[in-house]
């Protein structure tokens, strides 16, 4: 069948009805893993046996969560034992019960002209996104601020937030995924609301910059998210980690881990030798498929890594593809304005058809590969598996 033929029987429906739709697969992780230059190879599973049909997808998808968690950015607590909050047409509050500790954090919502109930983006930080069009779109604006969950400007071994709050302020998970957490107990909360102000199903998240980084994350581990648009993400965002190292000015993997707590306490044993790292983001590009995924990176800031996110976008690409889901991933990074978190006019229209597709279900434009050749990657110099018919 093909993507669009797919999507006019139900293609649309791409979101699961649970944060992680993989969490009874088994895994079992070895205690090594052989060095790898090249992309490891999304579709061989621990066992060393590739899937053959989509719908062994699922359980290799979890496989895969758990070695970005374990190697890169640190666990992600499941929901927790109690979530409570409310939803109102300005705000929404999260409160949480785990292991016997609790926090809570807010966020406030812009509604759109109309009657609703609303879609809505999840926007970290508040800037580089293109709140107008979103709201023209008819589609909610959720300001969140990521740093109530994980604060910034911390050492590893005191995080403070919502988040190590209940699991602790020594807790090895980074900042991007306690961000993560927390996008995914405000769909916890709006689930429970019932539904009259904003649409559970229809949930998208963006970002720009560090809030790009975190943006890309939270798509990644959380399959409720229909719409995932990380703007300028940088290194520890969508770009390979492999390819750091050799893309010139590009920011150092030690860097990024050093700058702030944003990547998982494991990743430290890893920044200067990424091919040990068993997993690597083109494979966290997969994890979002076959949901939306708007992936816009910047070319004319060497420090911002985009040909190495070019590598992730289309190696993530290939099991789109595999899953008959090819038209769901957007990449550009094809844009005349260098200047860092700008709202771009070449983004506009595929941002509207993203939104159009995923989040009001009315369209269904097919997705955009745009990479300027100032900072094109080579797939194939990454590669040595080929993409199976699955």
């Amino acid at each position: 069948m093909s993507t669009t033929a797919a999507a006019a029987t139900g293609r649309l429906a791409v979101t699961a009805p649970v944060e992680d739709e993989g969490a009874d697969c088994p895994v079992s992780l070895p205690g090594s893993f052989p060095t790898n230059s090249k992309l490891p190879d999304p579709f061989t599973k621990l066992d060393g046996t590739r899937i053959s049909t989509k719908s062994d997808w699922r359980c290799r998808r979890e496989e895969i969560k758990k070695l970005a968690e374990k190697y890169v950015y640190g666990e992600k607590h499941g929901k927790p034992q109690g979530v409570t909050g409310t939803v109102s047409r300005t705000g929404i509050t999260v409160n949480v019960t785990d292991q016997g500790k609790s926090a809570g954090f807010s966020a406030s919502v812009q509604l759109p002209s109309g009657t609703g109930p609303f879609p809505a983006v999840i926007v970290y930080g508040g800037f580089g996104a293109d709140t107008a069009t979103i709201l023209a779109a008819g589609v909610a604006v959720i300001s969140y601020d990521p740093y109530q969950v994980g604060k910034e400007g911390t050492p590893r071994n005191n995080k403070q937030g919502a988040y190590y709050s209940v699991y602790g302020s020594s807790s090895s998970t980074g900042l991007l995924m306690a961000w993560a957490w927390g996008v995914s107990r405000i769909i916890d909360v709006i689930e429970q609301s019932g539904g009259g102000i904003l649409k559970a199903d229809a949930t998208g998240v963006t970002g720009c910059s560090r809030f790009g980084k975190g943006a890309f994350v939270a798509g990644t581990f959380d399959q409720r998210i229909a719409l995932t648009m990380p703007i300028e993400s940088g290194s520890g965002g969508a770009p390979i980690f492999r390819g750091i190292a050799g893309e010139s000015g590009a920011q150092p993997l030690s860097s990024a881990y050093s700058e702030q707590p944003w990547l998982g306490d494991a990743f430290g044993s890893f920044t200067g030798s990424p091919g040990n790292l068993p997993v690597d983001t083109h494979e966290m590009v997969a994890m979002v498929a076959p949901r939306g995924l708007f992936i816009m990176e910047n070319p004319h800031i060497d420090w911002l890594a985009a040909r190495s996110g070019s590598v992730a976008a289309l190696g993530g690409a290939e099991v789109y593809k595999a899953l008959g889901a090819g038209d769901d991933i957007t990449y550009w990074s094809d844009v005349q304005d260098g200047t860092h978190c700008a709202v771009r006019p070449e983004w506009k229209t595929p941002l509207m058809s993203n939104i159009q597709k995923f989040l009001l279900k009315t369209g269904n434009a097919p997705g955009v590969i745009r990479i300027s050749s100032q900072k094109a990657g080579n797939l194939s110099q990454w590669r040595d598996w080929q993409t199976p018919s699955l």
